[in-house]
Parts: C-alpha cells; sequence; structure tokens
C-alpha cells in the first residue's frame, strides 16, 4: 500500500512550481514512497536506553569570564570625537 498518492506529489509540485508530466509523477510517487518506508524502519529501533541529543559533538562555551577591567575614561573616549557636549558625542539632528 502506498503511503503517498500521484495527487499529493502534485499538489506538493505546485505549491513548488514544478511542472511535472505523468511519468514523473508516478516516478517521484514512488521514491517518496520508498522514503517513508526508510524512516519508518527507524521506529523499529530499540532506543531505550539512548540518551537524547541536541548536538553530536560536545560543545563549550568558549567567551572569556567576564570581568570588571578598567577601561577608557570618558575623556580619553571622547578625545577623538569631532564634536562633543555635556559629555557625549554630539552628532548632527537627522529630524528636522
Amino acid at each position: 500500500m502506498s503511503r503517498i498518492t500521484n495527487e499529493q506529489v502534485k499538489h506538493v509540485a505546485n505549491l513548488a512550481r514544478l511542472e511535472m508530466d505523468e511519468s514523473e509523477v508516478e516516478k517521484f510517487t514512488t521514491q517518496l514512497d520508498d522514503i517513508i518506508s526508510m524512516a519508518e524502519q527507524l521506529n523499529e529501533l530499540d532506543t531505550d536506553n539512548v540518551e537524547p541529543t541536541t548536538h553530536v559533538l560536545d560543545l563549550k562555551n568558549v567567551l572569556r569570564e567576564d570581568k570588571v577591567q578598567p577601561w577608557l575614561s570618558r575623556e580619553e573616549a571622547l578625545k577623538n570625537a569631532p564634536d562633543e557636549e555635556n559629555g557625549q558625542v554630539k552628532v548632527p539632528s537627522i529630524f528636522e
């Protein structure tokens, strides 16, 4: 018994804007049914003692530790600013 019909293949082809003749529809119907059969075989596996995973590799956080460190003073940060007002960089207005 086929798990997918020619009409379903035609519908998906239409959604994907693919043109298919009847021989292609039949071919893809058979191929998709074979793919579904292979995927259903996975349901037969005993996975009771298999831990669920989100990734096959053991991922580690590679970010540095977040530490407070001395940084630029306000004066040092503003010394190269083209214009400064009240301790902040002054930029041209974009609103009229």
